[in-house]
């Protein structure tokens, strides 16, 4: 039996080992990529003094072009010096939607395609093909689609690359790293907002800014960059207006209480003091969980929740651990 996918001329995808991808539970997950080299994908090096800051754009510019080819919207990242971390958003419905002749567009922007494809996007050239050749092309745009839409080939375009430019500048060979990545389902909204404010908050987690704002290559301060001009960010998916109607091609929870949540945060983060949460501080409200429980998510999103993680996760979570863990 002939493998379709090989047959195309490019390898089989295996299923990431640590987790399995279903779209039937959730369309958002979190994905983490480590170096094997725990340093330094970016940052500088304390032994010899050489700076890897410029590999943090190298990311950041690859994710967010991958963001524009995929049916697959980045929701938060952040770009740290020997990991990164993506929440991301696979948007079937649209990748179903797209013609054949969108589907190759989008596919010749990561690879050439084949012999047929390249004449299919023609016009005059697609004229002469015949029919068996038209079937041909559409049985292809078809597993490309179904790869538009899927985040193992999303991730390896996005590590693969990287993991060649730091070669190439290192003139080293070899694994860059730490294996395949690994995904989290985020299955309902308390867990996709710990996980984005978790996301978000990396810098002044790890003492590398002292507020998002200041956060470097990170999504929260692409999106406060842009609400200062009364933007979002149309490389991220975005985020509701109260003064909007909810929709589907937003993030299920609005702006300002996201700003509100991950402001309070990080202030928490940065004093270790419990979270005082202002009036409008609706998102925690929505979760049910006190302030302190809150915060101990945060610190232990990784830690505590290994690939799936929901609000009845986490009050489990809270149930069993011991005092002194908070």
């Amino acid at each position: 039996m002939i493998n379709t996918s090989q047959s195309f001329g490019l390898p089989v995808m295996p299923r990431p080992r640590k987790s399995l991808i279903s779209l039937s539970d959730t369309p958002y997950y979190h994905c983490v990529s480590r170096c094997v080299r725990r340093a330094f994908l970016c940052g500088k090096d304390k032994f010899t003094g050489q700076s890897y800051e410029h590999r943090r754009q190298w990311v950041e510019q690859r994710l967010l072009f991958l963001g524009s080819v995929f049916a697959i919207n980045i929701c938060a990242y952040a770009v740290m010096s020997n990991h990164t971390h993506v929440v991301l958003h696979v948007d079937k419905n649209s990748a179903m939607q797209w013609t054949s002749e969108q589907v190759l567009h989008r596919w010749h922007r990561l690879f050439q395609g084949t012999y047929l494809t390249k004449r299919y996007m023609h016009p005059e050239e697609r004229k002469t093909l015949s029919a068996a050749e038209i079937n041909t092309v559409e049985a292809t745009a078809n597993i490309y689609r179904e790869r538009l839409y899927d985040i193992s080939w999303f991730m390896r375009l996005l590590n693969e690359y990287i993991a060649r430019q730091a070669n190439k500048e290192d003139h080293c060979t070899g694994r860059f790293w730490e294996g395949r990545f690994r995904s989290q389902a985020l299955l309902d909204e308390t867990a996709l907002a710990a996980c984005m404010a978790y996301v978000d908050l990396n810098p002044v987690r790890a003492g590398l800014a002292n507020t998002p704002e200041h956060s470097p290559h990170t999504s929260i301060q692409r999106r406060i960059q842009s609400a200062k001009l009364n933007q979002q960010p149309r490389q991220l998916r975005a985020l509701s207006h109260a003064s909007s109607e909810p929709s589907a091609n937003t993030l299920p929870f609005l702006l300002e209480d996201y700003f509100d949540l991950v402001k309070q945060t990080g202030r928490q983060l940065k004093s270790d003091q419990p979270l005082q949460p202002t009036s409008n501080f609706f998102l925690l409200k929505k979760t049910g969980l006190s302030p302190e429980d809150w915060a101990w998510l945060i610190k232990n999103i990784e830690t505590q929740f290994n690939n799936r993680l929901s609000l009845a996760a986490v009050h489990k979570k809270l149930k069993c651990r011991c005092p002194q863990v908070a």
